[in-house]
């Protein structure tokens, strides 16, 4: 390995261990002993004497590097936390709509790093380079009331700065300078595009030309990530190779592709957003440019790790950034498995046999997408929940389509600038080859088990057994493919049992989950194959209640959704709903007549309808058959507010209760106890996700609950709050909460007791 990939590997190192395992004194503790290790490299044989020096200094440095940065950027922007004041911040790039105004990213004045500014809507109006002013109220951006976050940081962003009051806007000083020209370009092709195409096409052409997957619906997004295909979205090596094959057609001269191609890479990445993808891209293909230049070499590995080093020199807070994560994996995967995989497919010697084009394109299809997974396959499914086994599959039919749809869709922004006719033409083939890819993957997420979810708690097990039965057939002396076949069968083989297990385990008379969603709440409850879903909501963000109840429901075997119940309309009880029915089919909507406050059961019905979903309004008491339980629905009984006027669900079976009752108050609990004669209940998901004013101690007493899940996250009301959890220990509840337990699984079986 060259020295430079020897010393880039080291710092990075250095970095990821400064992010992940040590902080503060220790970083610099670490750093010495990597002296002092490098000290002891004259130990080593000759050969790795001086590689030993290199790395010891490498790492020592990528773990001070780290304290310094911490020190000298992010300490400074965090000791404005939680202050109020004046302010005045440079536009980065163009600001994008919120529920509530809007943000965009910004430099403060006299303060390091970048921050994010939430204001009202004028921010839309303004552009790249221009100033405001005004008073903020400052928060850290690594710290959202009780979480820790790490997308902010791993982009450099350590504030965020709610304004207060109107904002003084100042004059475009340096909004037409070079500095801003890459974000102008971006908003002109944007534009541009929605001329060009519509529907989905439009928001899949936007994101892969300019990075803003903003424009993306939910529906689309969602297809192409089941099908395992959503890294078409994220501008990384892929686009950037696009863009330099282009150019080699158009230059038709390496020289010229090399001396051309830098600046034009470093400007893409300027006009992409500069996420750690593209930035490892560019740096990548601009070391065989100049390679080219300098009549060097090129190594892959050197390059990566390079590219990797010169991100974490810009901030090393990217080490946690989990773009940055995958895409380096991909790639590592990518240059150490694929030409194996495909050398072992064909059987390619010297003097081997010549197989057909078509074989050719399957293989190296194959080989990529399986070297792509190789390393990522962990990450994606500790980040997202998910292992795509359609994934090779997915990428052998739509990876070709990617590259007509990011050629044609450049070249005709490009030339629609100058002559529109034309550029509508060849916006022809991008358009066909863009709805092909979103057919194809909405298809592809259609078939069983096309994917399988960490919701079943076993599958984290088999991957990791799956892993090392590869590890074994690699370091075993016999040679051939016959081990390699054998692993892949032994692996098939535990997979489905494994799958079929994480089914079983919720195959009780009554199963009720109360689902991690953050700051909401949404709760499955199946019954000898029979299906429903309480609710679908979070208050969070960073949260994707509809992904994260349609992966639950996928990992028990649901197939089709029978009952999607919602007890009131506030966001924090529906705001997944959409994102469910585009991944779910669902037979019945359940909901209260009453409208809201915030407009919110039109969009509802709006999802419902387009979805082909049956709607009934619940205006009286229901019992609905469940498997081997009932359904109970009460109708709203409150008056005031959108809390109180909601629904209340009661599962049964045989001797076992289950209450849910929403957002509703402990007024309306009694009138909900003095309406309808309840049962003695096993289990209570407490009202309003643990509000003082809920779950009263009337309703306690009259059910007498044995255990209480409290559906919570991170939230500023103080939820759950210390009034309820001593009524409830009272009670002598065992208590449950999503925000400390994560998802909580409760089963009851008619001869024996829940567990």
């Amino acid at each position: 390995m060259r020295r430079l990939a020897v010393f880039a590997g080291g710092f990075s190192l250095g970095v990821f261990l400064a992010q992940y395992l040590l902080r503060d004194g220790w970083i610099l503790l670490g750093a010495g002993l990597a002296l002092a290790l490098g000290s002891l490299s004259v130990l080593l044989p000759r050969e790795w004497r001086r590689r030993g020096v290199i790395l010891c200094a490498a790492l020592s440095l990528g773990l001070g590097w780290s304290w310094l940065y911490a020190r000298q950027v992010q300490r400074p922007a965090q000791a404005l936390a939680g202050q109020t004041g004046d302010f005045t911040a440079t536009l980065c790039g163009y600001a994008s709509e919120t529920d509530f105004g809007a943000r965009v990213t910004v430099r403060l004045e006299g303060v390091p790093g970048k921050a994010v500014l939430y204001a009202g809507e004028e921010l839309l109006e303004l552009v790249p380079g221009q100033t405001v002013s005004g008073q903020a109220r400052f928060s850290d951006a690594a710290r959202i009331r009780d979480e820790d976050i790490t997308t902010f940081t791993s982009k450099g962003v350590f504030l965020l700065a709610y304004g207060r009051g109107a904002l003084t806007v100042g004059e475009v000083t340096r909004g037409n300078g070079l500095r801003w020209l890459p974000a102008r370009v971006g908003r002109a092709m944007t534009e541009r595009i929605r001329v060009l195409f519509s529907g989905d096409a439009a928001g899949f052409l936007t994101a892969i030309l300019t990075g803003d997957r903003g424009e993306v619906s939910e529906g689309a997004y969602l297809a192409l990530s089941e099908a395992g295909l959503n890294h078409i979205l994220a501008v990384s090596g892929m686009h950037c190779g696009f863009l330099m094959a282009l150019a080699g057609l158009l230059l038709q001269s390496r020289k010229l592709q090399a001396l051309l191609g830098i600046p034009l890479l470093a400007f893409y990445a300027a006009l992409t957003g500069g996420s750690p993808s593209v930035l490892r891209a560019c740096v990548m293909l601009s070391l065989p440019l100049l390679a080219i230049l300098a009549r060097r070499e090129n190594d892959g590995p050197t390059s990566l790790l390079t590219a990797l080093l010169l991100i974490l020199l810009a901030n090393p807070f990217a080490a946690a950034s989990v773009s940055l994560q995958l895409s380096f994996a991909a790639m590592a995967g990518i240059l150490w498995l694929t030409p194996k995989l495909y050398k072992g497919l064909t059987g390619e010697k010297k003097g081997g046999k010549t197989w057909g084009k078509v074989f050719r394109f399957l293989a190296v299809a194959f080989s990529a997408s399986m070297g792509a997974m190789v390393f990522t396959v962990p990450l994606a499914a500790y980040y997202f929940g998910a292992l795509v086994l359609i994934a090779p599959l997915s990428s052998a039919l739509c990876l070709w389509a990617a590259t007509w749809a990011f050629s044609f869709g450049l070249l005709s922004v490009f030339v629609s600038f100058f002559y529109p006719p034309l550029g509508a033409l060849l916006a022809l083939p991008a358009r066909l080859a863009a709805e092909y890819i979103l057919l194809a993957a909405g298809l592809l997420s259609k078939i069983p088990y096309h994917a399988v979810y960490t919701a079943n708690p076993y599958l984290k097990y088999w991957i990791a057994y799956a892993y090392l039965l590869f590890a074994a057939a690699y370091l075993a002396k016999r040679a051939g493919r016959r081990k390699y076949l054998l692993a892949s069968v032994l692996a098939a083989l535990t997979l489905v049992l494994t799958v079929r297990l994480g089914e079983a385990r919720c195959g009780n008379d009554l199963d009720a989950l109360v689902l991690d969603v953050g700051q909401g709440q949404s709760v499955v409850l199946s019954s000898d194959g029979v299906f429903a879903l309480v609710d679908c909501g979070s208050a969070n963000s960073w949260k994707n209640p509809g992904e994260t109840a349609a992966r639950q429901l996928a990992a028990m075997g649901c197939e089709r959704l029978d009952y999607l119940l919602l007890t009131h309309y506030d966001k924090d009880h529906v705001s997944g709903v959409t994102g469910l029915l585009a991944r779910l089919e669902v037979d019945t909507l359940l909901v209260p007549e009453e409208e809201d406050d915030e407009g919110l059961q039109n969009a509802v019905l709006s999802a419902a309808e387009g979805c082909g979903v049956r709607v009934r309004f619940i205006t009286e008491e229901e019992r609905l058959d469940f498997g081997r339980g009932v359904l109970t629905i009460f109708p709203p009984l409150g008056e005031a507010g959108d809390n109180e006027r909601g629904l209340t669900i009661l599962a049964s079976a045989g001797e076992s209760d289950l209450l849910i009752t929403g957002d509703m108050d402990a007024a309306t609990e009694g009138t909900l106890l003095a309406a309808y004669e309840l049962p003695d209940i096993e289990a209570l998901v407490a009202g309003h996700h643990g509000s003082k004013y809920a779950t009263s101690q009337a309703l306690l007493e009259t059910l007498r609950p044995e255990t209480a899940c409290i559906s919570v996250g991170s939230n500023p009301y103080g939820h759950p709050t210390e009034e309820t959890l001593l009524r409830l220990a009272r009670q002598g509840c065992d208590i449950y909460r999503t925000d400390l337990h994560g998802t909580v699984h409760l089963a009851w079986n008619q001869e024996d007791s829940y567990g």
